[in-house]
């Protein structure tokens, strides 16, 4: 009989070519792939700088991360990278099937956990029952809360935004195939229109996931073409990430408000939208429908899963009224390397796998 399998480092390959040591997490069901190890040197004296760098000279490390057969058009990555400035922990650039976005609410969450859990921030008093986690995304600063107990993730993790706002309210625009369409722009560390299905005709509970995307799709487009996306304070940050289709119910409620978020190209985010709910807290706030701490639920049409969002307290972007956003989620592991996982001990429950990718073809580029 056959002794226990032996799981080699790396499977053979080519030894030029690169084998990048990564982490697979979720947060709400939507996917996280961490680059652990084996990424090229991202260039660059800031993290926006380290951004363009990759999208001009790295790309096709995205594309593999992401794109079949490693990934698949729904897969979401991130990159860790310095960071420039005094009080992050760790820096990190977000891939998505498009390209590179400016900020990951589910990402974060993970990351979060992952942080504390791969020693990346020092390690909290063993009667701790939070860690900070200082997390620089290319849209700035965030802090992530993780629980914990011993010094180790539980699961749970809350995040306090970059200053949210809203750029336009009662917009109109012509959407084909739908006519005159109102829908509002907000940012939360990335812009999305916002639009309440049933003015496209559609029910976010229960349509089909196919229509839910060609309607919110529309109204990227039209609204990329119509209106002009402009950030105080980086022209690297305007740009329509996408489109968040809700169920219109706005005024405050303590039963979950629902929505689906299309972005980048046509990409479908499983959980609620970390930075889309920052977003919809920022709205909500500025149109007197939700008080400072007062706590709303926010739930996936794709997955049912939930995030809880509540602005903490009023800021300033530029000119913009703005809020700081609380938002929490939970985040899981469900592949890790085996070597990054015994160096760690890290805390794995459920069923993971072991996982290096071997960049051993070019095939989706």
């Amino acid at each position: 009989m056959a002794g226990p399998l032996t799981v080699p480092w790396t499977p053979p390959h080519d030894p030029e070519t690169p084998a990048l040591s990564v982490v697979d997490m979720h947060t709400g069901g939507e996917p996280l792939r961490i680059v652990l190890a084996g990424c090229p040197e991202v260039v660059g004296p800031t993290l926006l700088a380290k951004r363009r760098y990759m999208r001009q000279h790295l790309d096709h490390v995205r594309r593999r991360l992401m794109f079949e057969p490693r990934g698949h058009r729904d897969m979401y990555g991130a990159v860790l990278v310095p960071s420039e400035l005094p009080d992050a922990h760790l820096g990190v650039l977000f891939l998505n099937n498009e390209g590179y976005s400016s900020m990951c609410g589910h990402a974060v969450l993970a990351l979060g956990r992952f942080a504390l859990d791969f020693g990346l921030v020092p390690a909290p008093p063993s009667d701790a029952q939070e860690a900070l986690v200082n997390i620089h995304c290319p849209c700035g600063l965030v802090a992530a809360f993780v629980e914990c107990e011993g010094g180790r993730s539980r699961g749970p993790v809350r995040f306090h935004s970059v200053p949210a706002f809203v750029l336009a309210t009662d917009f109109l625009v012509d959407v084909p195939g739908h006519g005159k369409v109102v829908v509002d722009v907000a940012y939360g560390g990335a812009f999305y229109a916002f639009v309440s299905a049933e003015k496209l005709g559609l029910d976010v509970c229960s349509a089909k996931t196919r229509d839910l995307v060609a309607a919110a799709s529309a109204v990227t487009e039209a609204v990329k073409a119509q209106f002009k996306i402009n950030h105080p304070d980086s022209e690297d940050l305007a740009f329509l990430y996408g489109t968040i289709l809700t169920d219109g119910k706005d005024t405050y409620n303590e039963e979950p408000t629902t929505n689906i978020c299309v972005f980048a190209d046509e990409q479908v985010d499983r959980s609620p939208t970390g930075s889309g709910v920052t977003a919809r807290i920022a709205l909500q706030y500025h149109k007197g429908l939700l008080e400072l701490n007062q706590t709303r639920a926010f739930k996936s049409s794709a997955t049912g899963s939930v995030f809880t969002g509540k602005a903490v307290r009023e800021a300033k972007c530029g000119d913009f009224k703005a809020v700081i956003v609380e938002v929490a989620g939970q985040a899981h592991y469900t592949a890790v390397d085996e070597r990054s996982c015994c160096s760690a001990a890290l805390p794995v429950f459920g069923v993971v796998t072991l996982l290096t990718v071997i960049m051993d073809e070019a095939i989706c580029g």
